[in-house]
């Protein structure tokens, strides 16, 4: 069986929403939402990497790990990467990128990216959920993924590219989620590469492993859950969290 660590980047300074990691939904702020969502995946140990002593405050009262990171990364996988150098754990074989701004992941969402890593070992894998809303096409908010065939319960497509913008007659066409399973020397591997433009100009940090020759394998998530990127995002899903509690 492989071996799983899971590192959920986070800072207070996102330029959307500043401090949202801390916001709270029922009494917990998002960034402990996350981690204990991640925990009860149970595929492995669960760490946040942050720039900010306030979440590792707030993520140690929740009973979680947090490690202290540069305030010098430009992006999220220089972060978990720092992170992943100072835990110094032995024989993990997959690393896997959590967003801290989705506390309503799915855990069996999860699990099902876990095991595709263990079956297939990909150099990268991550998820993307079907688009029944076309709406979300023209929504540069909502990351696209092409991939190669249509994604199913059991395959494991490689992706083709990353858009904000597509049009209505694209095919294989999904609705990408932000998390990412690496292979701790891929990862060292991107951290490396230098930004590429399209990367820097479209604000998604994928293309840069794409276009560097590095494989991305898409696993179907049956579930989307809701970013927290606005303030409206967050009453949004303060609502519904609340609400079913």
């Amino acid at each position: 069986m492989s071996k799983t660590l899971i590192l959920i980047p986070s800072r207070l300074s996102a330029s959307r929403l500043p401090g949202k990691p801390l916001l709270k939904i029922n009494g917990i702020s998002i960034i402990s939402h996350v981690v204990k969502k991640a925990k009860e995946a149970d595929i492995g140990k669960v760490y946040v990497a942050t720039e900010d002593k306030e979440i590792i405050d707030d993520v140690h009262s929740n009973g979680g790990n947090a490690i202290l990171t540069s305030k010098k990364h430009k992006t999220g996988s220089d972060r978990i990467f720092e992170c992943f150098e100072k835990l110094d754990l032995a024989d993990v074989d997959y690393i896997i990128n959590l967003q801290g701004d989705e506390p309503n992941i799915d855990i069996n969402d999860l699990k099902h990216l876990n095991k595709l890593i263990e079956d297939k070992k990909p150099e990268i894998g991550t998820l993307a959920s079907i688009i029944n809303d076309k709406s979300k096409l023209s929504n540069e908010n909502i990351v696209k993924v092409f991939t190669n065939e249509k994604i199913t319960d059991k395959n494991f497509p490689l992706a083709l590219n990353f858009k904000r913008h597509v049009n209505n007659s694209s095919v294989n066409v999904y609705h990408h989620l932000g998390i990412y399973a690496y292979k701790p020397d891929i990862l060292k591997k991107i951290i490396k590469f230098k930004q590429t433009t399209n990367e820097i100009e479209y604000r998604l940090e994928q293309l840069r492993a794409l276009e560097n020759g590095i494989k991305i394998n898409v696993a179907l998530a049956k579930f989307c859950p809701i970013g927290v990127d606005t303030m409206e995002d967050y009453i949004d899903l303060k609502k519904i969290l609340e609400y079913k509690s």
